[in-house]
């Protein structure tokens, strides 16, 4: 039988009301994701973990504010307010969550000169975060996916979990999105038409 894992992304206090890039509605979800914690086989988190001075850090490029979009040498990046800064509170995880069940938590967006909002890959779609090798040693094959935010880390989550040939599902009642400028209907589709299971 195919192994399956809970992969909860980014649950953290700067994406939660009151964070520094905070998602609407971001801490409703604890309680769901709780839930589907408790139920699952295997769980794995991903935590953002960004090093002072980031360079997706809108404070890091003078003459720009959070949500402009510069040119990295990766493509198009959006520059976010200072975010989940190494060992900050801001990247703790929520206090509601219980995710001490994890096995594994894979940090990301540690490298100063990219920016990384999927659980396998950086920005630069190049450099891995070794989750995809962890997860064919361990015999998972099926993905579930939940948390912050759905139009960003969870979407990229999943479209690279499918193009790595995993099977992946998103549970809507557990993310919640940031929708900038169109950016969640656009990302639901792109995850439709690559094979996610939206459930």
């Amino acid at each position: 039988m195919a192994e399956d894992a809970l992969i909860v992304i980014d649950m953290q206090n700067d994406f939660c009301p009151g964070g520094a890039l905070a998602v609407e509605g971001g801490d409703e979800i604890v309680p769901v994701v709780n839930r589907l914690t408790e139920q699952a086989r295997h769980v794995i988190l991903t935590q953002d973990w960004h090093p002072p001075g980031h360079s997706s850090f809108a404070s890091s490029h003078p003459g720009k504010a959070p949500f402009e979009t510069i040119t990295m040498p990766y493509g198009e990046q959006t520059l976010w307010p200072d975010h989940c800064v190494q060992g900050s509170a801001g990247a703790d995880f929520h206090p509601g969550l219980r995710w001490t069940s994890a096995e594994l938590v894979v940090r990301k967006g540690f490298r100063t000169e990219v920016d990384s909002y999927s659980a396998f890959f950086e920005n630069d779609h190049k450099t891995p975060t070794g989750l995809a090798g962890y997860l064919r040693e361990r015999g998972i094959t099926k993905l579930r996916l939940c948390g912050l935010a759905t139009d960003y880390c969870v979407a990229f989550s999943a479209l690279d979990a499918v193009a790595q040939g995993f099977s992946a599902s998103v549970v809507l009642d557990a993310c919640r999105g940031i929708d900038l400028n169109g950016s969640l209907a656009a990302m639901m589709e792109r995850m439709r038409q690559a094979g996610v299971q939206i459930v």
